[in-house]
């Protein structure tokens, strides 16, 4: 017997820059508030209560969520009064990204600002907002609310870091 191997044409192709996802053709100062909100992976981790050091300004990263942040869904409770509701919440803007050393590799909006493409767990990327959870990116399962810590304890829930990428 004769095997005989047929070859496909490539079937891929250049793509064209309007067949290319916005965050692939966009730089982050020039995205749509839509944009902007839908690279938001859902993880959670921007909402974990960081503390700075008052001598050095080292700033240490806690596993305690803010107090309004869903922990199962990694959403913000009231998302369009959270500034109002918890005015230390930071506001993420391109200027934010690119000065904020806690924001971790893993954010979207860090990874484009740093160059890299999207994650393969990012919901933009696998049609999935259950990937981020799936991959073990997202704070569900292991943060705890802040309101269930007395002030006095927060300092036991110092991390060293997210142990990825």
């Amino acid at each position: 017997m004769v095997i005989y191997t047929v070859r496909q044409p490539d079937r891929e192709r250049e793509l064209e820059h309007d067949d290319l996802p916005f965050w692939r053709t966009k730089a982050l100062d020039d995205m749509t508030p839509s944009e902007w909100e839908q690279l938001c992976d859902g993880c959670g981790r921007c909402c974990l209560l960081k503390l700075e050091d008052e001598d050095d300004g080292e700033v240490l990263l806690t596993r305690l969520a803010c107090g309004m942040l869903d922990i199962g869904a990694c959403r913000c409770s009231d998302y369009a009064n959270r500034h109002k509701l918890m005015p230390d919440c930071v506001a993420i803007d391109p200027d934010v990204v690119r000065k904020l050393a806690w924001l971790p590799r893993t954010c979207a909006y860090r990874r484009l600002a740093d160059g890299r493409e999207l994650a393969w767990w990012h919901p933009l990327v696998s049609g999935s907002p259950e990937t981020v959870h799936e991959a073990g990116i997202s704070v569900r399962g292991w943060a705890i609310s802040e309101n269930a810590v007395a002030d006095a304890n927060v300092q036991r829930f110092i991390i060293s870091d997210f142990d990825d990428e």
